[in-house]
């Protein structure tokens, strides 16, 4: 695996993003890691599963600087496959909690959000979705995905102006369940996935299924038609040029930093 790692120490699956310095989303790293969550379903042995970053980014979202560079088929393929990546995160039956090791905007907040617990590491972290600034159009069901931790208004507010949350404000409005020191995070994330391990596996999975039945379906409903309608607007020409100057600001803080 070029873009993930991943080890099994006491029957937890530990998932980490390992794809440079800020986890950037592309094609490959999705479909490793829906290759991964599936082992990981079907492995009796693995009873839950930490999905993590690096050091100061949980995942900074799509890799917009090579998704720019993708044709139509590639663009579609990458945003079809994420967005079977999501439905299959928030589908999955075991146990996730989702340690957010730093900045987690646009699609790293998507994936922490598939989780049953989310623990942030404290500092001057962001997290949140920012598509509508950058002229992504946002799916309903991702919409559904935040109001359901954030609730209706929240989401509809926080979506609607691209608004990227403090930790301390995630946690407050239930974004995030915990905020602990960086050096603490997997250690919380263990002691929250514990709790969930000592519970009856059949209740604690039934329960989750029944919990989350409308969520997933809207997440696994054909979505061709909005996917048409996210990429008429990908290829727009303000979209465009709102996408190359992010990519110049990109390029030179990775610049600045290297």
């Amino acid at each position: 695996m070029n873009t993930i790692q991943l080890s099994v120490r006491d029957k937890i699956a530990y998932l980490t993003l390992n794809r440079g310095r800020s986890n950037p989303i592309n094609t490959e790293l999705c479909n490793e890691l829906l290759r991964a969550i599936r082992d990981i379903e079907s492995d009796e042995n693995i009873g839950g599963l930490i999905l993590a970053g690096g050091e100061g980014f949980f995942s900074a979202g799509a890799d917009l600087i090579e998704l720019y560079d993708y044709n139509e088929e590639e663009v579609r393929n990458f945003w079809t496959t994420f967005l079977q990546l999501t439905a299959r995160l928030a589908a999955f039956k075991k146990p996730l909690v989702a340690a957010i090791n730093g900045h987690s905007p646009a699609g790293g907040c998507v994936m922490a959000l598939c989780a049953d617990y989310r623990v942030m590491a404290e500092g001057k972290y962001i997290i949140g979705l920012n598509e509508v600034p950058v002229g992504i159009i946002v799916p309903n069901s991702i919409f559904s995905l935040y109001s359901f931790w954030v609730g209706t208004a929240n989401a509809h507010r926080f979506l609607l102006e691209g608004k990227l949350l403090t930790g301390e404000e995630a946690r407050d409005c239930g974004l995030v369940d915990e905020l602990v020191r960086p050096e603490s995070i997997i250690t919380s994330a263990e002691r929250q996935m514990k709790k969930y391990l000592q519970l009856s596996w059949k209740t604690w999975q039934q329960s989750k299924t029944n919990i989350r039945q409308d969520l997933v379906a809207k997440l696994s409903a054909d979505f061709s038609p909005m996917l048409d309608e996210m990429l008429k607007q990908w290829w727009a020409p303000q979209t465009r040029a709102a996408l190359q100057v992010i990519i110049e600001n990109l390029k030179g803080k990775s610049a600045k930093n290297g």
